[in-house]
């Protein structure tokens, strides 16, 4: 018996490798009453290709395969793919440097990338603006990741070899192979935490990375007025302080043609705290605490915590967009509902935000923790990673 706690697209895809592997015995725990209320429900639907990320990371070496095993996945099962590729452009001249940086960091990576100049900037997106150069990567794509999850969900359940336990959650571990969950006790051979924004919380529980906590960050949205749309056809990035994990607020045309922009990078005060109050718990008091504790000793963390709240105000949040594309103004940006949380981790002792995923197997259990973006990109590469490092055929290696 193999228990994934987490039916995110981390926990789902896990549970495919795993089928294809010869696992016979799953059980899925979702505390929500359905997949997708969470991160990998609530994020871009960007497929990324591989770009920002230090070379030899487990994000650098995860991300491309995994933006083409994600293709393939949704052209077999008629899930459209949008091939509109992505610009990343600059908005002075001290940016070119770090443009640069991140061409050579693709290069290594493997991914396809190429400078191009302002007029070859103009073919591939006509309103967008750059200083001398901007960064094309034709193989990022965008894809419906609710129906992405829906379809791994329908190929699990149809194997009749997983069972996902919705409304489920776990509580505690009652000894090396055995847990107790809302609905009783379940014994267990190999446990497996991808619960996201609590995986911190599911190591500790079993004694483990108690040197790592997460910190959520509220990511919010807005869209471009229907009658603007049109100004985006794929993907427009700004160049992002790659100190920080986070890629900036950018434009992003989903597959229902609406233009997102976003997110943002706010220090939440839950893990749920979608709204301005909701999701604002007893925790809130430790999760300030580590804020405050981070904004005097973490210069990266403190630039992050003083600009990002400031772009709740629209004529902010319109500054900090507006050199990326012509012909826009404040009113062409108006509210929507979309809010994602990012599980964002750090490790304590040293006080620095974790920048690649991290994986910790102890005994007979495994925990995913930091499976931040590019996870879902990453999704069916990571989980191939996991079972061939961790696990064979469910057991231990």
């Amino acid at each position: 018996m193999i228990i994934i706690c987490g039916g995110g697209i981390i926990g789902l895809s896990i549970a495919r490798e795993l089928l294809k592997r010869g696992a016979d015995d799953i059980i899925i725990l979702e505390k929500e009453k359905d997949i997708g209320f969470h991160a990998s429900g609530r994020n871009s639907g960007v497929l990324h290709a591989g770009i920002y990320y230090t070379p030899d990371s487990l994000k650098a070496r995860l991300c491309l395969k995994g933006n083409l095993l994600m293709k393939e996945f949704c052209r077999n099962k008629g899930i459209p793919v949008l091939e509109t590729g992505k610009v990343i452009v600059t908005k002075n001249l001290e940016e070119l440097k770090i443009l640069e940086e991140l061409y050579v960091r693709a290069k290594r990576n493997g991914a396809v990338v190429k400078l191009i100049d302002e007029k070859e900037l103009k073919e591939v997106e006509p309103y967008a603006k750059t200083v001398e150069r901007a960064l094309y990567s034709p193989l990022t794509a965008v894809v419906d990741s609710k129906r992405v999850l829906k379809e791994i969900e329908k190929e699990l359940i149809k194997s009749g070899k997983v069972r996902i336990l919705k409304g489920v959650k776990y509580e505690k571990l009652l000894n090396n192979s055995e847990i107790k969950t809302s609905i009783g006790n379940i014994k267990f051979n190999f446990f497996i935490n991808s619960a996201g924004v609590y995986a911190d919380r599911i190591a500790h529980s079993f004694d483990v990375g108690l040197k790592f906590k997460i910190l959520p960050f509220k990511g919010t949205y807005k869209r471009l007025v229907k009658e603007k749309s049109y100004i985006v056809r794929g993907n427009v990035y700004p160049v992002p302080d790659i100190r920080n994990p986070f890629l900036g607020v950018h434009f992003t045309k989903g597959y229902d043609g609406v233009v997102y922009v976003g997110p943002t990078a706010i220090p939440a005060f839950g893990r749920e705290n979608y709204g301005v109050l909701k999701g604002i718990g007893l925790e809130a008091i430790s999760i300030m605490w580590r804020n405050f504790v981070l904004f005097i000793v973490n210069n990266k963390f403190r630039n992050v915590a003083l600009t990002e709240p400031r772009k709740f105000f629209e004529k902010i949040f319109f500054k900090d967009v507006s050199h990326m594309l012509k012909d826009i103004s404040v009113d062409h940006l108006i509210p929507s509902r979309k809010i994602g949380i990012r599980p964002q981790l750090v490790n304590w002792e040293s006080k620095e935000l974790v920048m690649d995923f991290l994986v910790i197997k102890d005994s007979n259990s495994l925990h995913i923790l930091n499976a931040v973006s590019p996870a879902f990109t990453s999704a069916f590469a990571f989980a191939e990673y996991l079972v061939e490092n961790y696990m064979a055929n469910g057991g231990l290696k």
